[in-house]
């Protein structure tokens, strides 16, 4: 990948920075978790102090090509002028009069961040030649394209795929750092390699699973994709989150992993309750006393001390999604106890971005404790997955 080096001196240059700050707020608009905003200021201030003119770009939320008072980067202005320790301008518009306003009035070492990128509908429009227009009025603003948000380098996005080919671009330091943790899970990884897997949906893992069963030597499975594994075992799963179009493809992947000599673990227990409510009675309950009324929220804790012992020994971990519903306090120790075992592990850890980041901060871990955290949930996932994705291809020579 082209690095920013490559991009020569950039004192006085106006130099378009796409960020990912897709952070997460409460009902009063504060950042709750401004992890995304810290990861982007190695690349920000590198440019700053270069005496570059920065024109940052970001989305939040999904506003569908509307502009949606509720999702501006109002917020994100704010916390990212504290983190840099200079005032950070948000124009009103992306490519409009303000936009152009504050962009032409900047001064060397100035950052500028346009609204919404999401509020065109342009930005992720399917239709080559809309992308395209949008992104010829970014490279209006600019004369280099630095790519720094790795949450989105897996779309061909205006801001992201289609500006790269029309200006000087290179990737920053925080996409140079994603793709150098997460090929060390992919290229030669050392073993025992291990993958722990969570979340709600087997169906949005089928493609990384069906690669790692080739990869990996251990698969660990939790979060509410379990039931669906566990189903396609015969067990009862009572009221818990179930793909029933999925159960013969986890009979397959079951079958596959046998086959390919790969651990496939799945809980052996299970935190149950009557339903989905932070106050609702946690019971733990082994697989095969699964109440036929109630819903798993958690693993167990024999499968947490199993999922322990698996990171110990291993020398690759790379973990993406929660081991339950780690929001609500009775169904978060599975998640805690896999955190704390990377935490502790002697091997390589990565987090890999969305909720698992968020566990990790929410439950109050130091994240200087793991190897590396990913900004971006789908596109680790997708990079782990084999895929490649258009926001680095097009940065490539």
């Amino acid at each position: 990948m082209r690095t920013i080096e490559s991009l020569g001196d950039l004192a006085g240059k106006k130099v378009f920075v796409r960020s990912d700050f897709n952070v997460p707020l409460d009902a009063d608009k504060n950042i709750t978790d401004d992890g995304r905003i810290r990861a982007a200021l190695p690349t920000l201030t590198r440019l700053v102090k270069a005496g570059a003119k920065v024109i940052v770009a970001a989305h939040l939320g999904r506003p569908k090509g509307q502009v949606k008072p509720e999702f501006s980067l109002a917020p994100v202005a704010q916390r990212l002028a504290e983190l840099l320790g200079q005032e950070v301008k948000l124009a009103a518009d992306t490519v409009g009069e303000s936009a152009v306003a504050l962009t032409n009035a900047m001064n060397s070492g100035d950052v500028v961040l346009l609204e919404n990128v999401r509020f065109d509908k342009r930005e992720d429009s399917k239709v080559d030649a809309e992308r395209e227009e949008l992104a010829a009025q970014y490279a209006a603003l600019a004369d280099a394209f630095v790519s720094d948000g790795f949450g989105v380098v897996h779309r061909k996005q205006a801001s992201v795929y289609d500006i790269a080919k029309k200006l000087p671009s290179a990737a920053g330091e925080l996409v140079f750092k994603e793709i150098d943790s997460l090929s060390k899970a992919t290229k030669n990884p050392e073993r025992p390699y291990t993958v722990v897997l969570g979340g709600s949906k087997v169906s949005d893992k089928l493609g990384v699973i069906n690669n790692l069963i080739e990869k990996a030597d251990r698969l660990l499975i939790g979060g509410g994709m379990a039931y669906t594994f566990l189903k396609a075992q015969g067990f009862e799963v009572g009221t818990s989150l179930l793909e029933e179009d999925q159960i013969a493809t986890a009979q397959e992947y079951l079958a596959k992993a046998k086959a390919k000599g790969v651990q496939l673990l799945l809980p052996v227990d299970n935190v149950v309750a009557p339903e989905f409510k932070a106050d609702a009675p946690a019971t733990v309950v082994d697989n095969a006393d699964m109440p036929a009324d109630q819903m798993g929220l958690d693993i167990g804790p024999k499968t947490a001390e199993l999922y322990a012992n698996a990171i110990a020994e291993s020398q690759t971990v790379v973990w993406n999604g929660p081991m339950g519903v780690f929001e609500f306090d009775a169904f978060s120790k599975g998640t805690r106890a896999v955190a704390q075992a990377m935490q502790d592990a002697s091997g390589f850890t990565i987090v890999g971005g969305g909720d698992s980041a968020a566990a990790v901060r929410t439950l109050g871990f130091d994240e200087n404790k793991f190897n590396h955290i990913s900004t971006g949930g789908g596109a680790s996932l997708e990079f782990l997955e084999g895929k490649e994705l258009p926001g680095i291809a097009v940065l490539e020579d």
